[in-house]
């Protein structure tokens, strides 16, 4: 047994792991990394970049039957689905290396290809090494729920684990989860040529402004897919090629094929948590506002921390723990300028406080700025109209954007940047932005807020009467 002291430990190769193993290794620290399982984790491998992937074939193929509103002529697209799946895996190959054993050994970093778990408060067992670390890490990050729905385990399912491993494309696709992966894959299957039936047992998009949510279940149900809320799966029968999922109030739905998108569980089975003395909850391990566990010399960063569950919430969670590990200096998460976006097209985007989290939280200290994409001349040369973005104000600063529409996320990141450095709307109109662009929608509702105190205020056009009257 090979025993290995270290500055710090970190367990899980995905986003937050590698970006903490990384950081900590460039700056001079000892870094052993663990990971039993795939480098890049579930972002690279099952989940950000697959998806991304295949939604960007599907909306060549949809692009390709409606050119018609650009005078062009609409072609019905020949998809080869087993083509499209090896887009999808040229694509995360060609990012792995970025996230490969070979990239992080040349950073400086040792990497053990194995599981962690703890043997004792202070040391983790990884094959026939054990290791100690002046800090631990822990970005295991998260695993696809598979609900306990009565017969489920007798019908062949998909996850995003299995899901980019088809080669025939689908028939009819059964999804249950009306959440943003539910719904991309949704429109990317559809699109392609599959039938899409979602059941959602409550409502489809829930965690997102339900006005904005409407746009893109709207334009998702044009394009063909149905999308049945309040339909909780009671039962699941059939065979390969024949499924069924009966709902609580009795409807039943037929498909080829079924991919569950319920949530996500984190991965801590395999941690031996106990022997540690770190506590968990239901949504993954206890940690403070320092993303310390309920070990002081432990952390917990992205998925299994229990909170938001993104990329970039790891990432961040990473320059976190890095401020504090390495520097000593006090370094706390916030999720109040955490940004999120949902691909599908119009895309789903919110930073901070939804409308009706900023009223609840502010009560009638909240304006609302809205400006539509209809009036955005970039948005009318490209046809792509459909959306509007909603600025909550509170004293003249921004607490949340919700932004539906075209380019949805790119516009989130300058309403993310507001929100963590506390700026004003007054200073996003000083902002100049080229012309004709997208990104004008930020600046243009910008101004919508200062709209009424400028054009409908007697005192503004009194003060302008008598510059013109008396100023040379």
């Amino acid at each position: 047994m090979e025993r290995i002291k270290t500055d710090i430990l970190v367990i899980g190769a995905g986003s937050g792991g590698l970006s903490v193993a990384a950081g900590a290794s460039q700056m001079g620290a000892d870094v052993v990394l663990l990971e039993g399982h795939e480098m890049g984790g579930d972002c690279l491998n099952y989940g950000c970049v697959p998806s991304k992937a295949l939604l960007a074939a599907a909306k060549a193929a949809h692009g390709q039957a409606h050119v018609s509103q650009y005078g062009l002529t609409d072609q019905v697209p020949e998809v080869d689905y087993a083509a499209v799946m090896a887009h999808v895996a040229d694509v995360i190959a060609q990012i792995a290396p970025v996230d490969s054993q070979e990239r992080f050994e040349g950073l400086g970093v040792r990497v053990i290809r194995e599981y962690g778990s703890f043997i004792s408060p202070t040391e983790v067992q990884a094959g026939d090494s054990v290791i100690t670390a002046r800090r631990i890490v822990i970005a295991t990050g998260s695993s696809p729920l598979v609900p306990p729905i009565p017969g489920l385990d007798s019908v062949p399912y998909l996850t995003n684990e299995t899901l980019f491993d088809l080669r025939e494309k689908p028939d009819h696709l059964l999804i249950i989860g009306g959440g943003p992966i539910g719904m991309e894959m949704a429109q990317a299957h559809r699109r392609l040529g599959c039938k899409v039936t979602v059941i959602e047992g409550d409502k489809a998009l829930p965690k997102d402004d339900p006005e904005m949510a409407a746009v893109v279940l709207e334009h998702l149900r044009d394009e063909g897919v149905e999308i049945a809320e309040g339909a909780l799966a009671a039962e699941i029968r059939g065979e390969a090629g024949a499924v069924q999922v009966e709902a609580k109030d009795g409807r039943v739905f037929s498909g080829s094929h079924l991919l569950l998108a319920v949530g996500r569980k984190p991965n801590t089975e395999k941690l031996n948590l106990d022997a540690a003395g770190i506590e968990t909850t239901k949504t993954g391990i206890k940690v403070d506002a320092t993303l310390r566990t309920t070990n002081r010399k432990v952390y917990a960063v992205g998925d299994i921390a229990g909170g938001l569950q993104f990329t970039h919430v790891a990432g961040y969670h990473a320059g976190v723990v890095i401020r504090s590990i390495l520097f000593g200096l006090p370094s706390k998460a916030s999720t109040a300028h955490i940004p999120w976006a949902t691909y599908t097209d119009p895309e789903l985007a919110q930073v901070g406080l939804t409308e009706a989290q900023a009223r609840k939280e502010h009560g009638g200290k909240v304006e609302i700025a809205r400006f539509r994409f209809d009036e955005n001349d970039r948005a009318v040369a490209e046809r792509k109209t459909a959306g509007q973005i909603k600025v909550m104000v509170v004293k003249g600063r921004p607490v949340g954007a919700s932004i539906v529409g075209h380019q949805a996320g790119e516009l989130a990141n300058l309403w993310a940047l507001v929100l963590a450095n506390r700026l004003k709307m007054s200073q996003i109109t000083s902002m100049v932005s080229p012309y004709p662009t997208i990104g004008e929608l930020n600046k243009r509702v910008a101004g919508a807020y200062f709209s009424p105190r400028l054009f409908d205020n007697p005192m503004v056009k009194r003060a302008v009467g008598l510059v013109q009257k008396w100023v040379p």
